[in-house]
């Protein structure tokens, strides 16, 4: 896949956020979005997932030389971020289960594997709204990270993970990011220090 952001601008009321965002995304490659709070990464983020629509530019999506329509690209992306909720009625068993009848794991995941990642085996029947906010977030990144999907986004991915759970995020990583576009949306170089290419929003400010 490539994504193509071509003049990419958003605006909020009369604020420009970001402004003539000039960029490629490759499959295969990871990216980091950086700047400070509040400079508009997880709008960006929103942008490239087709969740906000950019109030100026292009944004285009190829898969094999053909063009994927903006109203269909939610079949290819996965995303997680600390504002997305996943259901509370849910047991982890079920919400793993639920996921995966809209995008199935990767080639060579079952259930039982993707269950172990999270780390989390012993609270499989337990619902989710009984989870800790570093829980939650571990059962967010796994549905994310280990569905099968072209363009994976992650917003501050470590938000509410303690020191061991930076360290399993740092693993699944490493492990299961080839083969798509990652993008991470961060201030802190933990969250994207196997990103090799960085998109610095602070560069795209109006004057």
């Amino acid at each position: 896949m490539i994504v193509t952001l071509q003049d990419i601008s958003r605006r909020f009321n009369f604020d420009w956020i970001f402004r003539n965002i000039q960029y490629t995304f490759t499959t295969g490659n990871a990216y980091a979005i950086i700047g400070p709070n509040g400079s508009g990464k997880s709008t960006l983020l929103r942008v490239i997932a087709g969740q906000l629509t950019p109030s100026a530019g292009l944004l285009r999506y190829t898969e094999q030389q053909s063009e994927i329509p903006i109203d269909q690209i939610f079949r290819h992306v996965t995303y997680a971020a600390p504002y997305l909720d996943i259901m509370d009625d849910f047991t982890l068993h079920e919400s793993l289960q639920f996921h995966a009848r809209f995008k199935p794991w990767l080639n060579g995941l079952t259930h039982e594997d993707v269950l172990h990642l999270t780390g989390l085996q012993l609270h499989k029947d337990k619902q989710i709204r009984h989870f800790s906010s570093g829980m939650r977030q571990r059962v967010k990144l796994v549905m994310a990270v280990c569905a099968q999907s072209e363009l994976l986004l992650l917003d501050e991915p470590t938000t509410n993970l303690d020191e061991a759970g930076v360290q399993w995020y740092t693993e699944l990583m490493n492990n299961y990011t080839p083969d798509r576009i990652t993008i991470v949306g961060s201030n802190q170089q933990r969250e994207y220090a196997f990103c090799k290419a960085h998109l610095n929003i602070a560069d795209y400010k109006s004057l």
